[in-house]
């Protein structure tokens, strides 16, 4: 915990004692997720292209396990658990993705993340995405900032598109979109410096949040995706919206975040 002490001491109880919650919560899946990296894996197809495995349903069993005895009265939107949700939840949440890009971990890919939000009427309130190949702790409050492993981070200032490094990432229903994809990527590739297809929405929005990646764009997410990683990046002084620069919540499905410097630039290509 020594990594958010700065934050919980300049944040209000309850906030203190969500932070501290969900960070437990996002090292105990990371720790899950890392002994059983690298080994064999039971993998099990929940549509042509998305899978789950061992990990994620551990991981997804650690958070929970901390939250609810924490938290026994607060809903949960859990991607394994709660995935088929019909209506979208209006009291506070937990909105968590135990393990954000499980085609990479099934993979040896190692590029994948811990993601979990406090969110109260569609809004985060407490961002916590955890890497734990890079043992990387990011995490936000609402109005209190953005911080990686006890340092505050902040979004890049590039103001041109092509000195601009960015991100996007490819729906599971791409026969669908594809048109849409490959057009947004025939428009954006020639603008920018270059272009990164991480398979890891909340870990890109992270890197947009600290600045590694100038803006990332999506279609086809899910909130467990985008509810950390929208407060990190708000926090970090970037913008998140949909593709025409509207106001977005998680419960879209398309997601454009930047610094906000190039931000009507990209909106404009999407």
């Amino acid at each position: 915990m020594k990594r958010i002490e700065k934050w919980l001491a300049d944040s209000d109880r309850e906030s203190a004692r969500l932070l501290r919650a969900a960070v437990t919560a996002s090292l105990a899946a990371g720790a899950v997720i890392r002994e059983k990296y690298e080994k064999p894996h039971r993998i099990r197809m929940k549509g042509k292209i998305d899978l789950v495995t061992e990990a994620d349903i551990a991981a997804e069993k650690a958070i929970l396990d901390i939250l609810s005895k924490e938290f026994p009265d607060t809903a949960v939107l859990a991607e394994e658990s709660n995935a088929g949700y019909e209506k979208i939840p209006s009291g506070p949440v937990w909105i968590i993705d135990p393990l954000d890009g499980t085609t990479n971990f099934a993979q040896g890919f190692p590029y994948f993340c811990v993601s979990i939000a406090f969110s109260v009427e569609r809004k985060s309130e407490i961002g916590v995405i955890y890497c734990p190949v890079l043992d990387e702790l990011f995490w936000a409050g609402r109005a209190t900032g953005a911080w990686l492993n006890g340092r505050r981070i902040k979004v890049s200032d590039k103001e041109v598109l092509i000195e601009s490094l960015v991100a996007t990432g490819f729906p599971y229903d791409i026969h669908g979109n594809f048109e849409q994809v490959i057009g947004q990527l025939s428009r954006v590739l020639p603008e920018v410096r270059d272009l990164r297809r991480g398979g890891a929405a909340a870990l890109d929005l992270a890197f947009v949040a600290c600045g590694r990646l100038d803006a990332f764009w999506e279609l086809g997410l899910k909130p467990w995706d985008t509810a950390a990683g929208q407060l990190l990046v708000e926090e970090a002084g970037g913008a998140v919206t949909d593709f025409k620069g509207g106001v977005w919540t998680p419960y879209i499905q398309e997601v454009l975040a930047s610094n906000g410097h190039i931000h009507s630039l990209l909106s404009k290509l999407m």
